[in-house]
C-alpha cells in the first residue's frame, strides 16, 4: 500500500545515519525526518559540532531555523558573532553568509529545520 502524503511519518534515533559535513571540520549531520522519508515540505536535521570544530563561512540558498541542543559555540551572521547554548533558537535567512566555531571542550548539538528543496551550499570568500 501506497502511503498518502497526509499519513504520519514516524522515524525512530536508532535509524538515524550521521555523515561527516565535508565543507566542515568536526561536523556530522543526520537528517531526522525529511523530504526521502515522505515529508514534503519540510526536513528537520541535527548536527554536532565536535569540541574545537569549525564551519567556513558560507551561505545556502534556503533559509534555516535552529534551536541549540547540547553545549556552547560560536554562530557567526553576517558580520556580528554570537555564543548560543542549549535553548537557544536562530534563524538564518536564504543567501545570508554564517559559520560556526566550537571553542569548548565538549559537542555542540542543534537541530536545524528547513524547507525541502535544493540546500546548494556555497563558500564564502
Amino acid at each position: 500500500m501506497e502511503a498518502s502524503e497526509h499519513e504520519p511519518r514516524i522515524r525512530r534515533g536508532d535509524d538515524v545515519d550521521y555523515e561527516d559535513v565535508s565543507a566542515a571540520d568536526g561536523m556530522s549531520k543526520g537528517v531526522l525526518i525529511g523530504e526521502e522519508h515522505g515529508a514534503p515540505n519540510l526536513a528537520i536535521r541535527r548536527f554536532v559540532l565536535e569540541a574545537g570544530g569549525t564551519v567556513p563561512k558560507h551561505t545556502n540558498e534556503i533559509e534555516h531555523e535552529q534551536y541549540v541542543l547540547e553545549g556552547e559555540y560560536v554562530v557567526g551572521i553576517d558580520d556580528e558573532e554570537y555564543t548560543v547554548s542549549a535553548g537557544d533558537s536562530l534563524h538564518i535567512p536564504a543567501g545570508v553568509v554564517h559559520w560556526y566555531r566550537n571553542e569548548s571542550d565538549e559537542a555542540g548539538a542543534f537541530i536545524c529545520a528547513v524547507p525541502t528543496g535544493d540546500d546548494e551550499i556555497k563558500l564564502a570568500e
